[in-house]
């Protein structure tokens, strides 16, 4: 049996509900490979590149950055599950101009995305935002802050279901960052420098998270009860509801990537970085490279 370490560098079933999936419902035995998650959430580039990595967003700003040779070989979605979550009396992220807005570090994917948006929205996220910047995590002080008022609204991923929240304390979910802004994101990605894409290990991630894609997919019942693992705050049938708005929707069928996306996130976000891109989105994501498995593991019957 091949061995490899995954980490993944965001909370969430936008981040981890692929894998927990692959590992649920044995498809990584089946494959062949035993997985050893492990939280990367604060670990620098330098560590991360020893092993394969679950955010891509994360990556792609690491090779534009840090000139570290990373390759996308699996695209869960095109829309990053984040949304701004606003109190009463705002409609429109135009209504954010002079407002308090928590948000993630600008150096980070949800960070990068967050100030696109803005911009698209006509705000300037340095001028015309007040940013309470805080490291991603389960939101929780973001919803205190939401309630004592001290923000005016956040950047919130999906550690919860956005519109449950809001219905619950009469808040308002501006907009969802998908519907603003694709990017090819999360997935898995490696460093050929020490892991090599054709490695039989990482094949083998790639095929058992294709298979979980499926699941998404074919299987509502299995999906929405592993979301509920991660939204254990919301009833069964709010898990559901977030599974049709955002997960059935926006989740690959097959992990491939659509180049043109690919193409316009990596000219987005060099020119939100201010760095030139010195590679192109088909020598990022190679999503075309999965072998498929030669005969299936001896121990299975």
């Amino acid at each position: 049996m091949h061995m490899i370490d995954l980490a993944y560098v965001g909370r969430g079933p936008h981040e981890e509900l692929v894998t927990y999936i692959a590992d649920q419902e044995d498809f990584y035995a089946e494959e062949g490979i035993h997985v050893a998650l492990r939280d990367g959430c604060t670990w620098d580039a330098e560590r991360l590149r020893h092993g394969a990595v679950i955010g891509l967003g994360r990556t792609l700003l690491s090779r534009l950055r840090d000139d570290i040779p990373w390759v996308a070989l699996n695209v869960n979605t095109y829309r990053p599950l984040f949304w701004f979550l606003a109190r009463p009396g705002l409609t429109s992220l135009a209504d954010l101009h002079g407002r308090r807005l928590a948000v993630h570090p600008p150096h980070t994917g949800p960070g990068c995305f967050t100030r696109i948006v803005l911009r698209q929205a006509g705000l300037d996220p340095d001028r015309d935002v007040q940013t309470i910047v805080r490291w991603p995590g389960d939101y929780g002080m973001d919803l205190r802050g939401l309630q004592d008022g001290s923000i005016d609204a956040a950047v919130i991923g999906d550690t919860m279901a956005p519109a449950a929240v809001a219905g619950e304390h009469g808040w308002r979910v501006l907009a969802f960052v998908g519907d603003h802004f694709q990017i090819p994101t999360v997935g898995v990605a490696v460093d050929p420098t020490y892991t090599k894409p054709d490695d039989p290990a990482v094949q083998a991630v790639v095929r058992a998270h294709r298979r979980a894609l499926q699941v998404i997919h074919n299987d509502p019942d299995t999906t929405v009860r592993h979301l509920h693992t991660f939204l254990g705050r919301h009833t069964t049938e709010e898990v559901r509801a977030h599974y049709e708005a955002f997960i059935a929707p926006a989740f690959t069928t097959d992990g491939q990537v659509d180049l043109a996306i690919g193409i316009n996130a990596i000219t987005a976000i060099s020119a939100e970085l201010r760095v030139p891109a010195t590679f192109t989105a088909a020598e990022f994501y190679r999503t075309a490279t999965t072998t498929p498995q030669a005969s299936p593991p001896e121990y299975v019957q």
